[in-house]
């Protein structure tokens, strides 16, 4: 379900790899909850062997560690990793923190496992200091390519030892925005004689959308080819997004990340299932709360922070353990996708606190304007601060469907929205 990991950890940027032992490894930057800056000075590393439970391997680097030189201090942006003959390399990007760090650093680190710690750390010459976010890819050949850049692609064959790059191979061109609308965030995978060049997209006036490219060489030419999924809609200011496709026994999947806190930070990853035509064309797929997992039952208390679409100016908040929807305003909604309904739900309970005055929860399906399963009214609260539950009875429906919440009521601010459930 999405996001895919537990709601406290904010991570974003994901670069997804199935290694050697079998297990998928989620490499990504770590944003601080509620902060209004990108990232941090850290990375953390996850691992599934089925795609549902997760195991938090804790901080595999940081710029706070020793012997980091030059990148000492710095904000650690987007990362990418990849196994070659039994050691992992760790490629990362530095940013100027209060005027400390290095600005646009391009380094690798090495480890004798997924996890880390990654040490040994060395700038890469030619990619330091000239552009973010990295992206490792090793052919079946063996070689190995490096790409890093924003609003203009570079990419290169990378030499034997994994840190230098062999400059007579540098494309410093390969896409751009202006013919592919390349904004930032490159990522290489390969399926059959195809290459995939995924980044993010800004064609729309804000790189929200992953699109891809495709090729038959590394370092192109590559054509673009259509957007797999678009972050619009997760938040009242989302800005960005960036991730990855990459193949788990046999199933390939999309994975991205939304912003959360009415605001282009504190972002979460979550994944979708994508296919592929006979063409090799990926098709688009939309962002749903279910993700992997198939259809959600009703019965079970649904976080109301995994909405996976909310309009006007809620947003997703968290405070301490407590996640939650705010600032709903009349008409404001809330989208999870999808819901098995089985004929059997005869009532809906929510919990809720703050509201200052009568206000409403409508019970729809599948959009703003769906069918009205019921209205659940709420009362001013008498303490803001304490969670209540509020209930009605509701049509009963059938099949599968999105739910959609709006939330009704006037002024700002209505109450917040902390879990819901259906049952009989």
């Amino acid at each position: 379900m999405n996001p895919i990991l537990p709601l406290s950890e904010f991570i974003p940027d994901v670069e997804a790899h199935q290694f050697l032992d079998g297990r998928l490894y989620l490499y990504g930057s770590m944003d601080i909850c509620g902060e209004d800056r990108w990232c941090s000075k850290q990375y953390k590393v996850f691992s599934t062997d089925d795609m549902k439970h997760w195991t938090d391997h804790g901080i595999s680097f940081s710029t706070d560690q020793q012997g980091m030189g030059v990148f000492a201090g710095s904000i650690l942006y987007a990362p990418d990793c990849i196994e070659k003959n039994g050691k992992y390399y760790l490629y990362f990007c530095t940013a100027v923190l209060n005027g400390k760090g290095l600005a646009n650093g391009e380094g690798m680190a090495v480890s004798d496992n997924p996890w880390g710690r990654f040490k040994e750390v060395r700038p890469i010459p030619l990619a330091n200091e000239d552009a973010i976010d990295p992206a490792i890819f090793i052919d079946d050949d063996g070689a190995a390519y490096l790409y890093w850049g924003q609003f203009r692609l570079r990419g290169a064959r990378l030499k034997e030892n994994m840190r230098e790059i062999d400059e007579a191979t540098l494309n410093t061109n390969i896409i751009n925005e202006d013919s592919h609308g390349f904004h930032e965030g490159s990522s290489m995978r390969k399926r059959g004689d195809t290459y995939y060049l995924v980044y993010a997209d800004d064609s729309s006036g804000a790189p929200t959308r992953l699109s891809y490219a495709m090729g038959k060489s590394p370092l192109g030419p590559f054509e673009q080819k259509g957007i797999i999924i678009d972050n619009i809609g997760c938040d009242p200011s989302v800005w960005n997004n960036h991730g990855s496709i990459a193949e788990f026994n046999g199933q390939w999947y999309v994975f991205y990340h939304r912003q959360t806190h009415n605001s282009k930070f504190s972002r979460r990853v979550c994944v979708e299932p994508i296919t592929f035509q006979e063409d090799g064309s990926i098709n688009r797929v939309e962002m749903t709360t279910q993700g992997i997992d198939g259809p959600l039952q009703p019965e079970m208390k649904m976080d109301a922070g995994r909405a996976c679409q909310l309009s006007m100016n809620a947003f997703i908040q968290r405070d301490g353990k407590d996640e939650y929807i705010q600032a709903v305003t009349d008409g404001d909604s809330a989208i999870y996708k999808y819901y098995a309904f089985d004929g059997a739900q005869s009532s809906f309970t929510a919990i809720v606190r703050g509201a200052k005055r009568n206000s409403q929860i409508e019970i729809r399906l599948d959009h703003i304007a769906g069918e009205l399963l019921g209205v659940c009214q709420i009362p001013p609260a008498q303490n803001p601060e304490q969670w209540t539950e509020v209930s009605c009875k509701i049509k009963k429906a059938n099949g599968k469907h999105g739910l959609c919440l709006v939330f009704r009521g006037s002024g700002k601010d209505l109450f917040q929205i902390q879990k819901f459930w259906f049952y009989q």
